[in-house]
């Protein structure tokens, strides 16, 4: 709430930890090759790189946090429809009425959503049309990241199919690949490490020590998000 634009901070600090952990335990400090040919790496990378950014550039665009974890939960939605679509994949009927029931939940949030954005009384009429047509972008990138994120689930099921799995070793290049994309980002991302560093001072228990405490909280989910 307080940085409500600090999401390239965070999707930047979670790659990087990610980067450096699997850099040192699953490539072995780049000693290892990978199983996969790196060039169906790139593939994926940029994908997953799109993916975060447009998930978390969509907090910008006056969507709710509520919403916008709704929205993404619909992940299994989009992944049945692709998988019917390019791998021509059925499903029982018990499946279409659970993703039905789903798509109705996320529906429904997402429609009282538009109407409280649209119905803001403290707004001016101009404003208000402004504010949603921002929202409806907001919905837009959503949608887009959805379906970019269950076409890359299936590009990594068939190359699992043609090398075998390799979950850590997807990990780790999925998150280190996209490291240099970060530089387009970098003003941004200087913005909010400023803005971090003028939080409040917090002191961590046990240990002792005293940083700010937006700091505290991008490290916490980090961790938790690994």
């Amino acid at each position: 709430r307080q940085f409500p634009g600090c999401g390239n901070i965070v999707t930047f600090s979670q790659f990087l930890f990610i980067a450096v952990e699997g850099f040192i335990f699953e490539a072995n400090f780049g000693r290892k090759k990978p199983a996969i040919p790196l060039r169906y790496y790139f593939i994926m990378v940029a994908m997953f790189f799109t993916v975060s950014v447009v998930n978390n550039y969509a907090l910008n665009l006056n969507i709710a946090m509520p919403l916008h974890m709704i929205f993404r939960s619909g992940s299994l939605i989009a992944s049945m429809a692709l998988g019917i679509i390019i791998l021509k994949k059925r499903y029982s009927i018990f499946k279409y009425t659970s993703i039905a029931l789903v798509s109705l939940g996320i529906f429904t949030c997402t429609f009282m959503s538009a109407k409280q954005v649209a119905s803001d009384s403290s707004l001016k009429e101009e404003d208000g049309l402004q504010i949603f047509f921002w929202w409806l972008l907001g919905i837009a990138a959503l949608t887009f990241a959805l379906l970019m994120s269950a076409r890359m689930g299936i590009f990594q099921e068939t190359l699992y199919k043609q090398f075998g799995k390799h979950s850590k070793e997807a990990l780790f290049y999925n998150h280190a690949l996209p490291l240099p994309g970060f530089l387009l980002l970098a003003p941004n991302i200087y913005h909010h490490a400023l803005l971090f560093s003028q939080s409040e001072p917090f002191q961590v228990p046990v240990i002792g020590l005293t940083l700010p405490i937006m700091w505290f909280y991008l490290l916490m989910n980090v961790i938790t998000q690994y």
